[in-house]
């Protein structure tokens, strides 16, 4: 696998907000869901970089100008008795595709979960993308066809909640 001599991988700090959230939007517009884009630079600055980070970034560069970005947060395997790594986005600019950007930041998510000693690395792709499903079976990725992804946001989210009437444990 060759990738561009100017290429660096990092882990994104706080002052990254900026870019990531760009990124999030440039994702969102690729995939057509633009609509559902709510969060900004300070929501990403407590959520990724506060007290408690709930995932973690890894930005590309070529010539140090970022572009692209992977977000992914440890998972739990219950089988393996181990956690995970959950890509939640991963996203290269036009600019930077067909340059193996997108292979490098696999590679070094891979090299992340090794390290860590998690048992797996997991991820979703629209069924259209076909561009991005070619290079994952390209890397030895294999789909998992048997299983549904489900989701559940705002008021249904909400309405499921209200059925179990009592807190649980701390928030």
């Amino acid at each position: 696998m060759t990738f561009p001599a100017d290429l660096v991988i990092r882990f994104a700090i706080a002052a990254d907000a900026a870019a990531i959230l760009g990124f999030i939007r440039d994702l969102a517009e690729y995939e057509k869901l633009s609509h559902e884009v709510v969060a900004d630079e300070p929501q990403l600055r407590s959520t990724l970089f506060g007290v408690k980070p709930a995932a973690e970034v890894l930005i590309a560069e070529v010539g140090g100008a970022p572009v692209g970005f992977a977000l992914f947060f440890q998972s739990y395997s219950t089988f393996l008795a181990r956690p995970g790594l959950y890509l939640e986005d991963l996203f290269v600019r036009p600019v930077a595709r067909a340059r193996g950007v997108g292979s490098a930041l696999l590679s070094a998510l891979a090299r992340i979960a090794i390290q860590r000693n998690y048992g797996r690395f997991e991820w979703s792709v629209l069924d259209w993308n076909e561009p991005a499903i070619r290079l994952y079976q390209s890397l030895g990725a294999a789909a998992m066809s048997e299983w549904t992804v489900n989701r559940m946001t705002g008021e249904p989210l909400a309405a499921l909640a209200e059925r179990w009437p009592h807190p649980v444990g701390k928030t």
